[in-house]
């Protein structure tokens, strides 16, 4: 799996492949469309690699197991689409709170409910955020390609593994079953991340300490090392166990937030085309971005100065390269989503009356056509250049 030449993969495939190069030993999942391959795989590659695969009962149990695995010091990850995903949200907060590593990939389909099973749609983007209840941050990927789906695979587990959080990998069908000649890089051109292990001696190792800085990770034991430690939902002091106290509550749930929010910048960022001189911009992420490449290279073919924006961190929402769009006072922002519009709302709140944010949606699991989105840049910069 790691020889460099052309393959032709799919990219749930190459989210598999990522995986295993990252350091993945354990998977528990079940069979949902459009994410059914990266199971299939896993019970074929794992056991050739030292790891296990297991077929749970449903998605509960899935999350459930891979947070148990990953306590047991094991690189865990699980795959799902729309229903599953909304079944797992509750072991997600769970893995939030306790500070659990692990990644879970969603496939995204049409819904709500079980929708439409085998087409696409990206209208998970707000539950990837919103999903679990209380205040924390989470980290969402976006893949919009299959190379793209085997190295923010092996990022999802350095992010995990670094800041012991749950991370995201939102996919949509378009690119878990778009199949593409990649070349693969080697595993020793891989920067691969291991959770920091303690060094204090057991009796005075603290799972949850922060050092005096909200923004600390503490290292993390793994049960049968010889650490004993309590492990709970409920918020919880450094030691783990519950507590009522207020001052203590906030503290343990600021540090779940700033070890997130203090390290955004250091997470995948977002693509740039043609930004320096655009006067309209589009905004776009996971599958549909390559329909808006292609518009916006269609668009310079014709002297139309258009940019693309392609942020590859979803959440926390990247403000930095929208503020440098604004600056520049363009005539609009164009948002297309396969979906009624959801990552729209977080780019309008950060434009604010700068300029028109305009949405191009697509429902019913039908791709957005380049010349869709072409047609949407022509219509912002003649009624930019009518004003």
């Amino acid at each position: 799996m790691t020889e460099r030449k052309p393959r032709l993969l799919l990219g749930n495939e190459a989210c598999v492949e990522g995986a295993i190069a990252a350091g993945l030993k354990f998977f528990a999942g079940y069979p949902i469309t459009p994410s059914t391959e990266i199971a299939e795989l896993c019970a074929a590659y794992l056991p050739k690699v030292g790891g296990k695969f297991m077929q749970m009962e449903d998605e509960i149990a899935s999350m459930a197991a891979i947070c148990g695995a990953s306590l047991a010091g094991r690189k865990s990850m699980t795959a799902t689409s729309g229903p599953g995903f909304s079944l797992k949200q509750e072991n997600i907060g769970f893995a939030v709170q306790a500070e659990i590593p692990c990644v879970v990939v969603d496939v995204q389909r049409v819904g709500p409910s079980t929708g439409m099973p085998t087409s696409a749609a990206q209208g998970d983007v707000m539950q990837s955020r919103w999903g679990t209840h209380g205040d924390h941050e989470i980290v969402v990927l976006s893949p919009s390609s299959v190379l793209e789906a085997y190295t923010l695979t092996v990022s999802a587990f350095n992010i995990a593994e670094e800041l012991r959080t749950p991370v995201i990998l939102l996919m949509d069908e378009m690119v878990g079953h778009l199949r593409e000649k990649v070349v693969l890089p080697d595993k020793s051109e891989l920067a691969v991340k291991d959770r920091a292990k303690p060094e204090l001696p057991p009796g005075q190792y603290k799972p949850y300490a922060d050092y005096g800085d909200p923004s600390k990770v503490a290292p993390l034991a793994a049960f049968g090392e010889g650490y004993k430690y309590h492990v709970t939902g409920l918020t919880h002091g450094e030691d783990g166990f519950p507590t009522n106290n207020p001052d203590l509550g906030a503290r343990q749930i600021k540090r779940i937030n700033d070890k997130i929010a203090s390290r955004k910048n250091d997470l995948p960022q977002a693509e740039e085309l043609f930004t320096d001189d655009a006067e309209v911009f589009v905004f776009s992420y996971g599958g549909t971005a390559r329909s808006a490449k292609k518009a916006v290279r269609d668009a310079r073919a014709m002297g139309l100065k258009a940019g693309l924006i392609r942020p590859v961190t979803i959440w926390p929402f990247l403000e930095e390269p929208l503020l440098r769009a604004k600056a520049k006072e363009p005539k609009a922002v164009i948002v297309p989503e396969m979906n009624l519009g959801q990552i729209i709302l977080p780019v309008k709140r950060v434009m604010g009356d700068a300029c028109p944010v305009i949405g191009v949606n697509r429902l019913g699991g039908r791709y957005i056509e380049p010349e869709e989105i072409l047609d949407a840049i022509k219509e912002a910069i003649h009624r930019g250049s009518a004003s």
